[in-house]
């Protein structure tokens, strides 16, 4: 990375920083007065991102900074992650559960592509409210939108509101444990199946236990390569061949670099080819780059942009989520997670 690039980077990247730091004091402080942070500096820099977002809006000198740590600085925050992943863990879900994660996914697409066209909306804005829901958020929706010909508006409200109940959910799912008596094993299944991005199965889970963390990210991590055959599939019933629809086919597109490093270094850790020393660095780098992401994400957020946005695709996005919920509770059942 050169110097000018570097320049270009800073101010926003800075801001992120500044307001993780923020974050993180206001969590010490929660620790202080009340002996637990009740709001982990993961949520709180959504808070503050999304607060400052809405009363300011960043100029072109912050926009490369901000984009850069919501997308590769988050990246590489998930990709650390899986240093704390263990395969054995993975294994003692059972292949249940990954059969289980498909069909969630399979169901959900289904169920909120028949709830949108119920609520009147156009069929290529349907698929992308459903994919998007269904399996990973903008990402889904960004991949899904070439392939199947949907239109710059339809792409853009459905980001619009996705990136904005993305953060309530992430702020409300906690509350499923006391409410629904869930145990941490149970609660990482739901996060994982429901909450749109991977960073963000962080922040909903890292305020619950350890274990719902490592969990969450994996089931998680399993519904995102859900989109690599959903975007073949909408690719062969759409016929489409054009440019936009192959690169949309992309290896790189279909299972992310972040992934496979994920995967990497869990494989490592299930070696024992990290050394504690080393995780004990790793994973203080991982939380403090995710803290800086969260605040870019929250910088992403305008509330007010929610008032522009259709009230059919409001209801439809926020019916399709509850569906999700609904579905995966049942599967949490179904298998009999405890």
């Amino acid at each position: 990375m050169d110097g000018k690039r570097i320049a270009q980077l800073a101010p926003g990247i800075g801001l992120c920083v500044v307001i993780s730091l923020v974050a993180i004091g206001l969590q010490h402080l929660e620790e202080l007065f009340t002996g637990r942070p009740y709001l982990e500096a993961l949520v709180i820099a959504i808070l503050l991102g999304t607060a400052v977002r809405t009363a300011w809006n960043p100029s072109l000198h912050w926009v490369p900074g901000i984009v850069f740590s919501a997308k590769t600085l988050l990246e590489i925050a998930v990709a650390l992650l899986g240093a704390s992943i263990s395969f054995q863990a993975v294994m003692q879900a059972g292949l249940p559960l990954i059969l289980g994660i498909a069909v969630v996914v399979a169901a959900a697409i289904g169920a909120s592509y028949g709830l949108c066209r119920l609520l009147g909306l156009p069929k290529r804005m349907a698929v992308l409210v459903a994919c998007g829901n269904s399996i990973c958020g903008n990402s889904a929706i960004a991949a899904v939108a070439p392939v199947i010909g949907a239109k710059s508006e339809d792409v853009a409200s459905s980001i619009a509101f996705t990136a904005i109940l993305g953060v309530v959910v992430v702020l409300t799912l906690p509350l499923f444990v006391p409410l629904m008596g869930l145990s941490e094993t149970q609660y990482g299944v739901l996060a994982g199946l429901t909450v749109y991005a991977v960073p963000q199965v962080l922040a909903a889970t890292v305020p619950v236990s350890v274990v719902s963390t490592q969990l969450g990210t994996l089931v998680k991590l399993v519904r995102v390569l859900m989109l690599g055959p959903v975007v073949i599939l909408l690719s062969v019933i759409a016929g489409r061949s054009s440019p936009a629809a192959q690169k949309s086919l992309s290896f790189s597109k279909l299972v992310p670099w972040f992934i496979i490093g994920f995967l990497s270094l869990a494989a490592l850790r299930s070696w024992g080819a990290i050394p504690d020393a080393v995780l004990s660095l790793v994973m203080p780098t991982a939380t403090m780059l995710t803290v800086v992401s969260m605040a870019a994400l929250g910088l992403g957020v305008d509330l007010r942009v929610l008032g522009r946005v259709g009230g059919k695709v409001t209801l439809a996005v926020t019916l399709s989520l509850l569906v999700l919920i609904a579905v995966s509770l049942g599967l949490i059942r179904l298998l009999g997670i405890a």
